[in-house]
């Protein structure tokens, strides 16, 4: 395992913002946690990075105990949202500076910190100071003084939360083939759901300085175990033990995506908003005194019809409902 969390907790006095955390992580693994501000995804990327030291619990890399060592005993690199980049310096300067730091002979570090540059293609760039770069690559700068000392393991706290969001999308998809060709593990914190869906192995959904739920993309999407990972999830149709008897004749809580929801066919419902996304629409109905959320392709000529205040048929097959516990950790 890269690596390994038992039993950690993290107090600021009488607050806890970690309690009781086990996680492990493996190697050569793209592992996002995920989740609202304020419930310890970045302590925890910080506990890992050695900023911060444990209460409690022990944190181990590759098989080394390193609770409570410093960030530069760790085989680890951080690449923080603002890049911390040293503006006095030029692009493969700044690149360079751990390998001086390190002792790297001159010709050596040049030779590295190229070859850093030209994985986050700006070797074209290395004269340029970070004034003179736009904010993706300022972004890529970053990563590459992170990878050039060749870590074990790279700690991303929302590297792209300052982007725009064609930047950030166009980011996300570099990110993710920098990391397959290095082969190294990334642990990526994001507050972002559609950016832990788009690049992740796995996810960690954070809540309350604890663990909800582990899964992959697909796993967190389609079975989530809890009301909370539905919801923080994807948008998600949520009806409790009296709405799912009433309209399923099942008992508990239970999760339908809006995409799984027919329209067409079945009980009406009356149309409170139509919300057009480009590739599908988005209908906000009232079925029988519940608000419900249905998702379709804008390619389906019948959905462009539907106006506010329209009746239409909606059906949701028992066969997608999936069973959550309701009573969030």
């Amino acid at each position: 395992m890269a690596i390994s969390i038992k039993g950690v907790t993290k107090k600021f006095g009488e607050f806890t913002a970690v309690d009781g955390l086990n996680l492990e992580i493996k190697s050569g693994e793209f592992f996002s946690m995920l989740g609202p501000s304020g419930s310890g995804k970045t302590t925890v990327l910080r506990m890992i990075a050695g900023f911060e030291l444990p209460t409690a619990g022990t944190i181990s890399l590759n098989g080394e105990d390193v609770t409570n060592k410093a960030p530069f005993d760790r085989d680890v690199n951080t690449v923080f949202q603002d890049y911390a980049l040293f503006p006095h310096l030029n692009v493969i300067d700044n690149v360079e500076y751990g390998l001086k730091v390190r002792g790297v002979h001159k010709d050596e570090r040049r030779k590295r910190a190229m070859e850093a540059l030209d994985k986050v293609h700006l070797a074209d760039f290395a004269q340029r100071k970070p004034s003179q770069l736009s904010g993706g690559q300022r972004q890529r700068v970053a990563l590459a003084r992170a990878i050039v000392v060749e870590p074990k393991i790279l700690l991303l706290d929302e590297p792209l939360g300052a982007l725009d969001l064609k930047l950030r999308e166009k980011m996300q998809i570099e990110l993710k083939q920098l990391q397959r060709d290095l082969g190294i593990t990334f642990i990526f914190v994001t507050h972002d759901q559609d950016e832990a869906l788009t690049l992740s192995d796995r996810i960690a959904i954070f809540n309350n300085g604890k663990i909800e739920q582990i899964g992959t993309p697909e796993e967190l999407y389609e079975q989530p175990a809890t009301e909370f990972v539905a919801r923080f999830v994807g948008t998600a149709n949520i009806f409790d033990d009296a709405q799912s008897q009433l309209l399923f004749g099942k008992a508990g809580t239970h999760l339908i995506r809006p995409e799984q929801i027919e329209i067409g066919k079945g009980k009406p419902a009356t149309v409170l908003e139509s919300i057009y996304l480009g590739s599908s629409i988005r209908f906000i109905l009232d079925l029988d005194g519940h608000q419900i959320i249905a998702e379709v392709s804008a390619s389906d000529d019948n959905a462009r019809t539907y106006r506010r205040g329209a009746t239409v048929k909606v059906n949701m097959s028992p066969t997608d409902l999936v069973a959550l516990n309701s009573k969030e950790k």
